[in-house]
């Protein structure tokens, strides 16, 4: 019996000592495994290649965007009111120009989350002050407004100074030209999404540079920008980028505008 008893613990020790061999055997694999170089091709990748495109030297447009407005017609527009023809002033030097109580413009073409470039210019001449002196703005989706305003030694509250997005959110600078000279927006705006219920589940997003500086970074946008009360969130689709005619004698001129579907 005793016999057996001790060929029993030799064993158990030979089993033993045979698994911290193989436990030490599997730490220094990793350990050699942790010390041989990282090839470079471990972290490419390769596909998928990214479309090309390319900028025109003299216009700067990108070649797979869309040009809304070059000066030369309103074949991309229509009245926003009734869907006729616009009634804004076409002008030689290339822009258009709001003609008072004609309505709001719009594209022809819904859209959807994109990046925008537009230039625009105050009345050289002041008309008015506070909101009433060269307002207008641009409206994503006919909703969410990207406030336009002569603020030159004319203040009004700081949600609806030009860059606000309308009555929400105050941009971080004021970076305009001197009144009556050309300013430009390039914008980054991706849509609200909504589930099958209607109900929202990712509000829109807006990034704005006025005159290449950064003055709405990322921001969140809460809803429909109201003159009157709180933003709504009610389900939509596509739809149209509009210009505001404000209806105050503001005249504010547009020129150069294109629009890159994101």
């Amino acid at each position: 019996m005793k016999k057996h008893i001790i060929l029993y613990c030799f064993g158990f020790v030979l089993l033993a000592c045979n698994q911290n061999a193989q436990n030490e055997s599997k730490t220094l694999l990793v350990e050699n495994k942790q010390k041989e170089p990282i090839l470079p091709e471990a972290t490419e990748i390769w596909e998928p290649k990214p479309r090309v495109v390319s900028v025109d030297a003299s216009s700067k447009i990108p070649s797979d965007a869309l040009v809304l407005f070059d000066g030369s017609d309103f074949n991309e527009w229509i009245s926003a009111t009734d869907s006729t023809t616009v009634n804004w002033n076409l002008n030689s030097d290339k822009s258009m120009t709001v003609k008072d109580r004609a309505g709001d413009v719009q594209t022809k073409k819904n859209f959807g989350s994109v990046q925008l470039h537009i230039e625009w210019r105050s009345s050289k001449e002041i008309r008015a002050n506070g909101q009433n002196r060269s307002n207008s703005g641009v409206f994503f989706q006919n909703r969410y407004e990207v406030q336009i305003l002569d603020n030159n030694n004319n203040d009004t509250y700081v949600n609806g100074q030009v860059g606000a997005i309308y009555k929400q959110a105050i941009p971080l600078v004021k970076a305009s030209s001197e009144t009556g000279n050309w300013n430009s927006y390039d914008i980054i705006y991706h849509a609200p999404k909504f589930n099958s219920e209607d109900k929202i589940v990712a509000s829109a997003t807006i990034t704005v540079l006025h005159n290449g500086v950064l003055i709405q970074d990322h921001v969140t946008i809460k809803g429909t920008t109201e003159y009157i009360g709180w933003p709504k969130n009610k389900a939509h689709g596509k739809a149209p980028i509009k210009l505001q005619d404000h209806g105050d004698n503001s005249g504010v001129s547009y020129r150069n505008i294109w629009v890159r579907e994101l």
